[in-house]
């Protein structure tokens, strides 16, 4: 019965179009029933839209409104033990939010990987720091001062590209798909997919990997070259005994960042095709062969301070060569035409990330400064609390550039409501991360600093810190889960003036604050330096400007 009465209508309709002439011009919607099993259960078949956003047509299941068992809204009494609306709508959303969906797999299957490809930069410097210590106290303090002076200027190039590279290689290739799909709906008997096993064409990737080539040689001659001016400029005197090591150090050192620069690049090609598992194999094999080359040449062959760097640079460049040589498989990395539109994009893009983070490395050395005016014992606690603090936003960074390659690929396709749905989760898995690290930190706060130093002083600064170091984990975890969703809708331009505001309002705080407050005002401005930039991604979130108005979630009809 239930299907006669849908089947009846329609019938009716095509035996009388004469009926009811005053409808003569409504839009008339197909509709295609479906098994007679759930015959209240139509498909509508939605319009295609524009090519470049979503061209497959979605068939959407719609249910068809029960009529017979409807109510007036008079009829429903409201029940006055229930919890108000407002309420319980929130209580729903964050039920519905918090479920492990095909997002969120999405999201860990690219974070995982990702953690452990960002830590192991870390732990080939643990591992060169191990060996060199045994050198000498002097020459362990040269590794640092070199490493820090190595690390602030390819710092400032490189990860502006490496994010660079990973939206607009997610972009390009959303683009080819949508293309692809677009094609075989309109001519369904093609085969596309017959020239899979030849080489794709992404001008992303090639312009990225010039521009790092360009950069990393740069980058090398000014190192080595200009060693001595950048030991100078940082207060290291030509009598230190760290002078020598230093110099020595960095000027080897200098030589791997073409590879570096190179690597960078390739693992955003990588990023932007949502594989973090090809990198995390690369940086695997070139942090054992580092670990292994570094006894040989600093001690066996006797080498010294030298022989670390050297042991760096060449497992710097087998890195650089194993993602070049998968890379090289699937993508053309020299096409014959140079793409200057898109260069000129990712000069325009980078310009903009190397000024954010301009402002990011001031505010840090800002704070470092202000601290070390404590003394000592003062700066040794600080940098305690910062180390941990920096050591676990790696988790965060991986769930941002998660959030980015992803973002970047649905909404390039014009899959609005999915990217939505996308930004909502990213934030509150990365609010669920930023919780749990507080806790883990907070238990377990102690047992970490003692990996530091034993001196009871410096230990008792460091706990004074607590307090700062686990509850700003929460908001490190949005600011850094906003930088990836900036970079997944290319909203590159507001990532850099917001920040530029934020490190301007924070380091106005530490000059003032600090020599008040002493270590606390340093933390205070460090965790406002942080919840300024949460503030900056909700309000251009809520503001509907520039791209993130096409991803409201309430537009959506969630």
């Amino acid at each position: 019965m239930a299907g006669a009465s849908v089947i009846c209508p329609l019938l009716a309709l095509c035996v009388s179009p004469g009926r009811d002439r005053r409808h003569r011009h409504t839009t008339t919607t197909f509709l295609v029933p479906r098994r007679r099993a759930k015959p209240d259960v139509i498909s509508r078949i939605h319009p295609a839209a524009s090519p470049q956003k979503n061209p497959v047509p979605e068939f959407k299941p719609v249910e068809k409104p029960d009529r017979d068992n409807e109510k007036p809204e008079d009829s429903v009494r409201p029940n006055r033990t229930s919890l108000p609306r407002s309420v319980k709508h929130l209580l729903d959303r964050i039920r519905n939010n918090l479920k492990v969906d095909e997002i969120g797999l999405d999201v860990i299957s690219i974070a995982l990987p990702a953690v452990l490809s960002l830590a192991a930069d870390p732990i080939a410097s643990l591992v060169d720091t191990a060996f060199v210590g045994h050198l000498g106290s002097a020459e362990l303090a040269a590794v640092g001062i070199s490493a820090s002076v190595f690390n602030l200027v390819s710092k400032l190039f490189n990860v502006p590209l490496l994010n660079v590279t990973t939206s607009f290689v997610a972009e390009e290739q959303a683009l080819e798909k949508g293309e692809k799909r677009f094609l075989l709906r309109a001519n369904p008997s093609m085969n596309l997919y017959e020239d899979d096993q030849s080489k794709k064409y992404l001008p992303a990737v090639s312009t990225s990997l010039a521009l790092a080539a360009g950069v990393g040689i740069l980058e090398a001659i000014a190192l080595s070259n200009g060693s001595g001016f950048l030991m100078n400029s940082i207060g290291v005197s030509a009598d230190s005994p760290m002078r020598a090591p230093a110099e020595q150090f960095l000027t080897f050192r200098a030589w791997g960042a073409p590879p570096i620069v190179i690597a960078l690049a390739a693992q955003g090609a990588f990023r932007g095709f949502m594989d973090t598992k090809t990198p995390l194999f690369a940086v695997g094999i070139g942090t054992l062969l580092n670990g292994l080359l570094d006894p040989i040449l600093i001690f066996l062959l006797g080498f010294g301070i030298e022989g670390a760097a050297i042991a760096t640079v060449l497992s710097e460049y087998l890195i650089a060569f194993i993602l070049i040589w998968n890379l090289n498989k699937n993508v053309l990395l020299i096409p014959w035409n140079i793409d200057i539109k898109g260069t000129l994009r990712y000069l325009q893009s980078g310009g903009l990330l190397i000024g954010r983070t301009i402002a990011v490395l001031i505010t840090m050395t800002l704070s470092t400064s202000m601290a070390a005016q404590g003394g000592t014992l003062a700066m040794a606690g600080h940098e305690i609390c910062l180390q941990v603090w920096l050591a676990v936003s790696l988790l965060n960074d991986a769930l941002a550039l998660a959030g980015q390659a992803i973002l970047a690929n649905v909404y390039t396709q014009g899959n609005y409501k999915q990217a939505a749905v996308v930004i909502s989760r990213v934030l509150q898995m990365g609010l669920i991360t930023g919780i749990s690290l507080a806790i883990v930190l907070f238990l377990g706060f102690d047992s970490f600093s003692t990996l530091f130093t034993t001196d009871s002083d410096v230990l008792e600064i460091a706990q004074s810190g607590l307090l700062f170091v686990t509850i700003s984990q929460p908001v490190n975890a949005i600011a850094f889960v906003f930088d990836g969703l900036y970079y997944g809708l290319s909203d590159f331009a507001y990532a850099a003036y917001s920040m530029v505001l934020v490190a301007l309002f924070s380091s106005l705080f530490l000059l003032v604050a600090t020599p008040v407050f002493g270590l606390a005002g340093v933390w205070t401005g460090l965790f406002l330096f942080m919840f300024l930039r949460v503030l900056a991604g909700f309000w251009r979130l809520r503001s509907k400007k520039g791209p993130w108005k096409y991803v409201q979630l309430e537009d959506q009809g969630e």
